[in-house]
């Protein structure tokens, strides 16, 4: 019904920035909470960033001050704007969204293929 395409990760240098891109399509009636997660090889996911629709976020402590989730409704896409980028950034990123579709009118949380993110000392 829905789908969330990240896209933007790549290989960068300890300090250095990086712009996270998700984009959903489909079925949408309305998108209510987006937010990243991150998940490092033999780690649990974690929580990074999340946005409300009426544009309240909420960041992890480790990430506070150094990254911005944005979000355009009218592209139906969110970002992350990562800066001071540091090792342990290092992480497969998922973008996640709360949607309502047009066909169902289920809400369900959908996720994205995940975008790496190498941050290299």
């Amino acid at each position: 019904q829905v789908q969330l395409v990240e896209s933007g990760g790549g290989l960068v240098q300890l300090g250095g920035s990086l712009r996270l891109s998700c984009a959903a399509s489909g079925r949408i009636f309305r998108i209510y909470t987006m937010g990243w997660y991150r998940q490092a090889p033999g780690k649990q996911r974690e929580l990074v960033a999340t946005i409300s629709s009426t544009n309240s976020t909420n960041y992890a402590d480790s990430v506070k001050g150094r990254f911005t989730i944005s979000r355009d409704n009218a592209k139906n896409t969110v970002y992350l704007q990562m800066n001071s980028l540091e090792p342990m950034d290092t992480a497969v990123y998922y973008c996640n969204a709360d949607i309502q579709t047009r066909r169902t009118m289920a809400r369900l949380n959908y996720w994205g293929q995940g975008t790496q993110v190498t941050v290299s000392s």
